[in-house]
């Protein structure tokens, strides 16, 4: 039996503690926004935050998530107004197939959560997440519209 606090929802499931966190919010949860796209990390589709910091939920056995652990999924993440990533993101038409971009929009507000102020360089190695459609340079344009904006809003 695994305890978890999803989008400010604490939700019980009956599965073993390897299950993948993806597979949780996926099947269980019904939180589709968050995609399977390689299984083992890599490709960031199922990108999620814990705690604030972006995860790969794909290798993230449930087991290792506590109940005083706070998960966000892209569901979670504008749930009460869109988050200034998001509207970046549809702003600029970030997304071509979107199929990846729940998984990047979780990347980027984690990253700027944590370096408001992110370089080209710093976004470049911390989105690591790949787009089969090749949307990086809108998605980098979509972080630093999103950074300017949040120091605008904030400080």
């Amino acid at each position: 039996m695994a305890t978890l606090n999803i989008n400010g929802k604490r939700m019980d499931f009956d599965v073993e503690e390897d299950t993948p966190l993806l597979w949780i919010l996926r099947e269980h949860a019904g939180l589709t926004g968050t995609k399977y796209g390689c299984g083992v990390a890599q490709c960031g589709a199922c990108t999620v935050h814990v705690d604030g910091v972006a995860v790969r939920s794909c290798s993230l056995p449930v087991g290792a998530v506590t109940s005083d652990q706070t998960i966000v999924t892209i569901e979670g993440l504008g749930a009460e107004k869109p988050h200034p990533v998001q509207q970046a993101w549809a702003e600029l038409d970030v997304a071509q197939c979107g199929y990846c971009q729940p998984g990047m929009i979780m990347a980027a507000s984690s990253l700027l959560a944590q370096n408001p102020h992110p370089t080209e360089d710093v976004i470049r190695e911390q989105i690591s997440n790949i787009c089969r459609c090749g949307t990086y340079t809108r998605v980098l344009a979509g972080v630093k519209l999103a950074a300017e904006r949040m120091a605008t809003n904030h400080g």
